[in-house]
């Protein structure tokens, strides 16, 4: 899952929305910083306030990335669209379709939730700009074993971009697609691969409630236990 997919249940609660982007965030901006379930668990009856907020929704992002991976739906996509991707890369040593089918689905995910939702990515950006991102570094260093100075500047040029309203566009799609395979150190993708980005953006609108299913459903039903 990935930013909109993760924090979209949670716009009125700023801080936790934080949290659910925490993860991601770090993943890009500085990798040895790892949030764990294990580490972070055991301390939330001892946080209060901002910290435990951010927390709950960093718990709440890695559960939702288990439940979600490991859902038919999501495996189903995945492997079409890596086979789409694999198609056009036929060496077998290149490691880019199994990766781009896995991070395409998530993506195009979020664009199917701002068709479902119109304006909820306007208000996403808009919740997150409320919490100071200083506030979350802090919180994060709190969390982690490591810590890190890269997080909050991370945060302010992330929100100023708005990359995600570049998902409704397969030729703006491609160029962050791009952008990643560069930060990974992969081969960037040439025009011709705009098919596969189509083809894969109408299976996941025909498949996208399944895909929020294999989430929220599980969610609602821990609520009520």
């Amino acid at each position: 899952m990935n930013y909109l997919a993760h924090g979209y249940r949670f716009l009125d609660s700023p801080l936790m929305l934080a949290g659910t982007a925490v993860p991601d965030w770090l993943s890009v901006v500085d990798r040895s910083v790892r949030m764990r379930s294990r580490r972070i668990r055991p301390q939330l009856d001892q946080l209060d306030g901002a910290v435990r907020s951010i927390a709950e929704g960093t718990l709440q992002h890695l559960a939702d990335d288990d439940l979600f991976h490991s859902s038919a739906v999501f495996q189903k996509l995945e492997s079409a669209l890596s086979a789409g991707f694999r198609q056009l890369m036929p060496d077998r040593f290149d490691h880019r379709p199994a990766f781009l089918g896995h991070i395409v689905v998530e993506l195009l995910l979020d664009w199917y939730i701002s068709v479902r939702h119109p304006g909820i990515l306007d208000q996403w950006y808009a919740a997150l700009e409320t919490v100071c991102p200083q506030q979350i570094q802090s919180a994060v260093n709190l969390l982690s074993p490591r810590q890190t100075e890269l997080l909050a500047p991370f945060i302010r040029r992330f929100l100023e971009a708005r990359v995600m309203h570049d998902y409704a566009d397969d030729d703006r799609l491609l160029v962050r697609l791009n952008q990643v395979l560069r930060r990974v150190t992969l081969e960037p993708l040439e025009d011709h691969f705009l098919a596969v980005l189509a083809e894969g953006r109408q299976l996941v609108y025909r498949h996208g409630a399944d895909l929020l299913m294999a989430v929220e459903g599980e969610s609602a039903s821990r609520a009520g236990q």
